[in-house]
């Protein structure tokens, strides 16, 4: 099974009135395991960057000026995401997006649901925790993921992130191993030997039993197996 843990930047909030992307992050997973596989690609969007863009990802005008504008790149990102499942927080934002682009260029191209399928782990979250924030801080947090490097938001970090967040969310992933030896990287720097692309990130918390729980646990086991007729095989 591959999937693809995507995140964008833009220069706003809404791709209707003319705002577009400057920065798609990707990590690849295959079989729930990173690969070491990703794409990483800021764009020049040919417009402003909102001030208040800049203060959530700190992207600016200058930083874009010599960097490819999209019509250059989509070609290379869709080969890169093209049959995977699409894993994105907030899905919606990021799909509607990518679709505005690919709309406006001078050839014929795909939307992402015709060549991807897409998970969005916000309903997931919002299914899992009703009534509690959602935020991808907030689910860090939950789960023990350390995002102690997000001061700013950044595509491929968020994506590398929110890869940790989902493994734990659905169901008890947690050792973030390469998938094999990997492959070649596409759009940034990488490679199959590494567990993290931010490798001085610290582990997932691991959570030990108390002694009061190790011995309420014991407790429970002796009434159990004196109810078994002493067949407690798991003690």
């Amino acid at each position: 099974m591959r999937q693809i843990v995507l995140d964008t930047e833009t220069t706003g909030l809404d791709p209707s009135q003319g705002h577009k992307i400057i920065e798609i992050g990707c990590v690849e997973l295959v079989n729930r395991k990173l690969t070491g596989r990703h794409y990483h690609q800021y764009i020049n969007p040919e417009r402003e960057v909102e001030a208040g863009a800049i203060e959530v990802h700190g992207i600016t005008n200058e930083m874009l000026a010599d960097k490819p504008v999209f019509s250059s790149i989509a070609d290379e990102f869709l080969e890169f995401v093209r049959g995977a499942e699409l894993v994105i927080h907030n899905a919606p934002f990021d799909v509607g997006f990518l679709n505005a682009e690919l709309r406006q260029l001078s050839r014929p191209m795909p939307a992402i649901a015709d060549i991807c399928g897409v998970i969005d782990t916000l309903v997931m979250a919002r299914q899992k925790h009703p009534g509690q924030r959602n935020t991808l801080d907030a689910l860090c947090q939950r789960y023990y993921v350390d995002n102690s490097q997000r001061d700013l938001h950044g595509a491929l970090l968020d994506a590398e992130i929110l890869a940790d967040v989902y493994l734990v969310m659905t169901g008890g992933q947690t050792k973030l191993a390469l998938a094999g030896d990997g492959g070649e990287d596409q759009g940034g720097a990488g490679s199959g030997d590494i567990q993290r692309l931010s490798s001085n990130r610290t582990p997932l918390r691991v959570l030990s039993a108390t002694a009061a729980e190790l011995e309420a646990h014991d407790e429970q086991l002796q009434i159990i197996d004196k109810a078994s007729g002493g067949n407690t095989l798991w003690r």
